[in-house]
């Protein structure tokens, strides 16, 4: 019964959860952001790829 007891006061556990907590966040943060960049790297290379099919475009 005393084991029981320790274990249900021992609070060592809820440091690692909260690490994975942030863990969590911090990961899906830096995925919505490289999903953003992403769309922006896409459109720098179209225009780049149209300036090079046509150098007189308004883009260029």
């Amino acid at each position: 019964m005393t084991m029981i007891k320790k274990l249900w006061n021992d609070e060592s556990g809820a440091s690692a959860a909260e690490y994975a907590l942030i863990l969590a966040v911090v990961g899906s943060v830096i995925a919505i952001a490289a999903l953003g960049l992403a769309g922006s790297i896409g459109g720098a290379m179209d225009d780049a790829g149209d300036c090079i099919d046509n150098p007189n475009s308004t883009n260029c």
